[in-house]
């Protein structure tokens, strides 16, 4: 059982045509010697036997402080999140949980002004050590925002192959990835037929998973979820929270929730953020039921936030 999270110190023919609907995708699991964050981020990971099951890292964050200019958004936080166990991150709006997540594969320092000190391991790496490629890391930590995003102009195998394009050894393999992509996101059997249709042509659900598709891709071991599904009806919350389930059992998964039920739901752990500092954080069912610290129990009783 993983520990558990705790404060701590080519071709133009149609790809429907291309791709072979009867074919089963290949296994997603395998070894993992270590999530590799460094180096060439255009080399493509070496395949793993499919005879061992893929596990994720754990994520530790050490003393993380994130700042926009001199304003302090996150204040020193010490957390761990358990390889492939889903943690929720709870909070009232504006209490830093998406600037949190957004330190862990380094996309708060995108935005002017913004920056982060302290550390975020990968197992024993650290993605703001030296040496580490940005584009390795983001490559390694997938994230999906809020609202769907899919590329206006590209058709829906496209935007699940963006990623793709520049470590797809050939047309057959770049095929192949984009259909285990699907499989894994749940999809394929709602597109396959309609992959050269464009991916804004899909419901706001299929969009959404379209995006979790596209974040597969690339092979990820740790998937960054801000609020995914706020923006979706309750039949395609269902089927999200239902790939949440499902792709824990391979990699590591964070999201951000203003969604009490949903935690409850889908989270083995939760943490609970207010005013950018870590309250508490522990088994869900305990935090939403004997929780340790009053403020805690105020928020999920909904006396405020």
């Amino acid at each position: 059982m993983s520990p558990e999270a705790q404060p701590i110190g080519g071709a133009e023919e149609a790809p429907e045509r291309m791709l072979q609907p009867n074919q089963p995708p290949s296994s997603a699991g395998g070894a993992r010697a270590g999530v590799r964050i460094t180096g060439d981020s255009s080399a493509p990971a070496a395949a793993a036997p499919h005879t061992v099951v893929k596990v994720g890292p754990e994520i530790r964050l050490e003393g993380l402080r994130a700042f926009y200019g001199s304003a302090e958004q996150v204040k020193g936080i010490d957390l761990r999140f358990p390889a492939n166990q889903v943690t929720a991150i709870i909070g009232p709006s504006g209490c830093g949980k998406s600037t949190m997540v957004r330190c862990i594969n380094r996309m708060h320092e995108e935005i002017p002004g913004a920056r982060a000190k302290g550390r975020v391991l990968l197992d024993d790496q650290d993605v703001y050590g030296t040496g580490v490629d940005v584009i390795a890391v983001r490559r390694a930590v997938g994230m999906v925002f809020q609202k769907p995003n899919p590329f206006p102009t590209m058709s829906i195998f496209d935007n699940v192959a963006a990623g793709l394009r520049l470590t797809a050894k050939g047309r057959g393999e770049l095929q192949h990835r984009v259909e285990n992509a699907l499989r894994g996101a749940g999809l394929w059997d709602e597109v396959s037929d309609r992959l050269s249709s464009p991916g804004v042509g899909l419901s706001g659900g299929q969009q959404q998973r379209m995006c979790i598709a596209r974040s597969l891709a690339v092979d990820p071991e740790v998937l960054l979820m801000d609020e995914p599904c706020s923006a979706l009806d309750p039949i395609a919350t269902l089927k999200i929270e239902e790939l949440i389930e499902q792709l824990k059992q391979r990699i590591t998964i964070v999201i951000v929730t203003h969604n009490m039920q949903q935690a409850a739901r889908v989270a083995d752990r939760t943490a609970f953020m207010l005013a950018g500092e870590l309250v508490e954080v522990g088994p869900t069912d305990e935090i939403f039921t004997k929780p340790s610290d009053s403020r805690t129990e105020e928020y999920v009783t909904g006396k405020f936030g």
